[in-house]
């Protein structure tokens, strides 16, 4: 998920998608801890973009601009 996809949101849009994005982690965690994962990289793309959703979240709140 890029950045610029990520600002074009809305408060309640990030707030869905970052609900979303945590059980697909813990649906990714769950299969890995059973040995069905086959990309790890998935579970670090998800938790990079869960990052970035809280990033911009925290800049509206401060109002910052960019």
């Amino acid at each position: 998920m890029k950045l610029s996809e990520i600002r074009e949101m809305n408060l309640t849009q990030l707030n869905e998608k970052v609900y979303a994005l945590k059980e697909e982690l813990f649906n990714l965690r769950r299969k890995q801890a059973v040995g069905q994962l086959e990309k790890g990289k998935e579970i670090t793309s998800i938790r990079k973009d869960i990052a970035r959703i809280y990033t911009v979240i925290r800049e509206r709140e401060l109002g910052v601009s960019k």
